[in-house]
């Protein structure tokens, strides 16, 4: 039997993503109009006619700016992780600064909330090969699992042959290794393990194709991501890991046109579309937090 599903909601601006980085500084960041409260607060409302719950991973920045949204959503029984701080690619920081990034991070939600942050996604998937040093580290500052790997080729992120379902990481050695897959049934691991939600693929002639959520959702015919989600569900028996963003539910936002064509085409694109495309997968599909708080 096929359990619930993981729906995830990446709590950050239209001003704090990686493709606007280059034109954006983080200096900047409070001269700009915020926007997240309202667009959080249109998915919490579908939410809850549908009557699902999610886990929001939560830039810690934002939270501080918006503490009252935080405590909104755990008050409408939704799971609270952490998105970092600052929303930096965790492969541009050193180790010093990634610790003290994810701490300052954790300490805020778990301050506005009272509820110990168990969950744990890189800014826009960016631990990658050359940054599994991280693991070991979120293993030191508490969190029980992570849900940063995606096992696709991309310009920006991926491990390509990471496993395409949940896993175990062994920490206890210099670089981490996978122990094993993860079963969802588990209550604790061992101190010296985390477990590892990938981003959900798909298979095309042998290679990961992702379609689970993003710019992906929007890119992709609704008819083609149900299809490939089905397939999870229904061949392959498995759950599969959703995820989308605030500003993707706002076509009104504010405009960077001197951002890069491709970076304009991968944030802008069907923004218009998110809305009825997530009414039609909350029909479709079954959801729920990736742990119970």
């Amino acid at each position: 039997m096929i359990g619930t599903n993981f729906l995830t909601i990446d709590v950050e601006d239209f001003f704090q993503v990686s493709a606007f980085e280059t034109i954006v500084s983080k200096e900047s960041w409070s001269t700009f109009p915020s926007r997240v409260e309202k667009n959080s607060e249109k998915i919490l409302a579908i939410l809850e006619r549908h009557q699902v719950k999610a886990t929001f991973f939560i830039l810690g920045w934002t939270a501080g700016k918006h503490p009252e949204l935080v405590k909104k959503i755990v008050q409408n029984g939704h799971e609270i992780g952490c998105h970092s701080y600052l929303h930096r690619l965790v492969y541009d920081l050193t180790p010093e600064d990634f610790y003290a990034d994810t701490k300052k991070a954790k300490d805020t939600l778990e301050q506005i909330t009272g509820i110990t942050v168990k969950g744990y996604r890189a800014p826009s998937y960016s631990i990658t090969r050359e940054s599994l040093w991280a693991i070991p580290i979120l293993n030191e500052l508490g969190f029980t699992f992570d849900s940063s790997i995606f096992p696709v080729h991309h310009d920006r992120y991926g491990i390509p042959d990471a496993p395409r379902y949940p896993f175990v990481w062994d920490v206890s050695k210099k670089t981490p290794e996978i122990h094993g897959p993860y079963n969802e049934a588990t209550t604790q691991l061992p101190q010296h393990m985390l477990a590892e939600y990938p981003i959900s693929t798909t298979t095309i002639l042998g290679k990961n194709i992702p379609i689970s959520g993003g710019g992906y959702f929007r890119l992709f015919p609704y008819w083609f991501t149900k299809m490939a989600l089905r397939k999870i569900n229904e061949k392959e028996k498995r759950q599969f890991i959703f995820y989308l963003h605030p500003w993707e539910f706002d076509p009104e936002q504010p405009r960077f046109n001197n951002a890069s064509r491709f970076s304009r085409f991968r944030h802008y694109n069907n923004l218009e579309k998110t809305t009825p495309r997530f009414e039609k997968l909350l029909q479709d599909f079954s959801f729920g937090p990736m742990h119970e708080q």
